[in-house]
């Protein structure tokens, strides 16, 4: 309501002022931070006791109605106070001060003012921001509310007795509370108990799961060692899309690559995937190469689908080209992991790694080995044989996320003995985990297969443990990775029409 002139407060018209009530109306809306609204969140004024619940919109309102009394209404009646465009008028019989507050609208007062006798003061001054603000005047004991914004918009506060309403003060302390079902609970101070305020609220985040071993899927990431530094690695040289690095194990001085994101950041954890080359290949092939169906793009394929710059790529290099130091070689994959940590700001918790034909074969020896630094290994024609493991108390029977893509006619790492021995040998270790955490056997679940000259099958197991899912996928090829739907190398044969890589880019994304 505007005031468009001076009002008169005589001491009969401001005991009819007085004698209606104090009153206050706290009103908003609650949302989530996507600013939907939310149903059903209950609001509760602490120090007055009470409460509302929002609407399907999310508004809610407290409001009160408080009799003061006509005795305790006469006695306060001292003068009279008016508006008109923004300059406040006052005059009183008493030689009581009158007091002008403002508040903004989360009820935090930012202005004071003592004025005495008579006169004019304009609302605006002392306030450095535009916005929305209430002004309590204060003539002896009788309190009066006008809401104003700074740019000489001003109207009377209304409550349930419109212009006559009182203002009835917080109490020390005075704090809203806002409560719903999967949201974090928000409690705002309030200084006024005439405001209006739309909130949001935080959706709850449970805190992660723990686990006997292993991490829950979409766990947060574990910063490494080099998080927040610079790395002192000396490289050998520069090369097409990455950088040569050594280091010595045991005797052997070995060769690796790494290729950083043109975006790496030493404060983000970077995922990590090693990619193992093939017999015949060297480490630098899987960096740089010129296309063909062993190198349709560097690291396997899978740099050019990390479209946000995510991943640090690795190559390691064999020793004349093959994966046969055994030991020696698990311990150049470890090594290298580890300089990695030092150097670079890495999720420890997503190292992955990949690799074909005798790559394969090293990756499914470190993914048994390396269950606790590995978190998922991608196989393409894995071989039971030509693989070392630890022996003994030294080899560890844990689980590990795995796929493999295998052509069922493949002549050199044969299919029916990967999927016979290979495959079992992981599900008996995949299994859900009982009540002790510990994972049960999973080995007499079988995979759909491929039939047929043409498409393929990738089947994912039921019976393991979902953190760490088992993907086996048959086409109808020979030995080669990039395996494609028109069938085996011949007519219609294209390696460029390849769906291994997306398959083991969502493979690993999951986690």
């Amino acid at each position: 309501m505007s005031f468009k002139s001076p009002k008169l407060f005589t001491a009969a018209s401001l005991l009819a002022f007085c004698g209606l009530a104090s009153a206050y109306t706290i009103s908003g809306t609650v949302s989530d931070n996507d600013g939907k609204a939310i149903k059903g969140a209950s609001v509760s004024l602490l120090k007055e006791d009470k409460t509302a619940t929002t609407d399907d919109k999310g508004k809610f309102t407290i409001h009160e109605d408080e009799d003061v009394g006509i005795k305790t209404a006469f006695r306060n009646s001292v003068g009279y106070i008016s508006i008109n465009n923004g300059i406040l008028s006052y005059s009183q019989s008493s030689t009581a001060p009158v007091q002008v507050k403002i508040y903004n609208f989360l009820g935090n007062q930012v202005f004071k003012k003592t004025l005495q006798g008579s006169g004019t003061y304009d609302l605006s001054k002392g306030l450095s921001a535009q916005g929305t603000y209430l002004a309590q005047v204060t003539v002896g004991n009788a309190k009066q509310n006008f809401k104003f914004t700074t740019n000489g918009e001003f109207s009377r506060s209304l409550g349930a007795q419109g212009a006559n309403a009182l203002m009835k003060d917080a109490q020390a302390g005075e704090a809203i509370r806002f409560a719903a079902e999967g949201f974090d609970t928000l409690t705002v101070p309030l200084g006024t108990l005439d405001t209006t305020l739309d909130v949001k609220l935080a959706k709850t985040v449970p805190p992660e799961p723990t686990f006997k071993f292993g991490y829950a899927i979409g766990n947060k990431p574990t910063p490494s060692k080099g998080c927040g530094t610079n790395s002192t690695l000396k490289k050998v040289k520069s090369v097409e899309n990455g950088d040569q690095f050594q280091i010595r194990v045991g005797s052997d001085t070995r060769d690796y690559f790494i290729t950083l994101p043109k975006n790496y950041d030493n404060k983000k954890p970077h995922k990590v995937l090693f990619a193992l080359h093939c017999y015949g290949s060297r480490g630098e092939d899987f960096v740089h190469h010129k296309a063909d169906y062993d190198h349709p793009t560097p690291y396997y394929g899978q740099q050019v689908l990390d479209k946000n710059g995510d991943y640090i790529f690795v190559s390691l290099d064999a020793v004349g080209g093959v994966w046969t130091k055994g030991q020696g070689d698990h311990d150049f994959f470890a090594q290298t992991l580890t300089t990695l940590n030092e150097n670079y700001c890495i999720d420890t918790s997503r190292v992955f790694i990949t690799g074909f034909s005798f790559g394969a074969m090293f990756s499914y020896s470190l993914m048994q080995d390396m269950q606790s630094r590995v978190r998922a290994a991608a196989t393409y024609a894995v071989a039971d044989y030509n693989i070392w493991l630890p022996e003994g108390n030294n080899m560890k029977n844990l689980p590990i996320a795995w796929m493999n893509v295998h052509g069922v006619n493949d002549g050199r790492c044969d299919y029916k003995r990967a999927r016979d021995s290979a495959l079992p040998r992981i599900l008996k270790r995949n299994g859900k985990a009982d009540a002790d955490g510990n994972f049960t056997d999973a080995s007499s679940e079988k995979p759909e297969e491929v039939r047929g000259n043409t498409g393929h099958v990738c089947y994912d197991f039921k019976n393991v443990d979902e953190r760490f899912p088992v993907k086996w996928c048959s086409w109808p090829g020979d030995h080669q990775w990039t395996a494609h739907d028109t069938g085996n190398m011949g007519v219609g044969w294209n390696w460029e029409q390849t769906w291994v890589p997306e398959e083991v880019h969502k493979f690993f994304e999951q986690f």
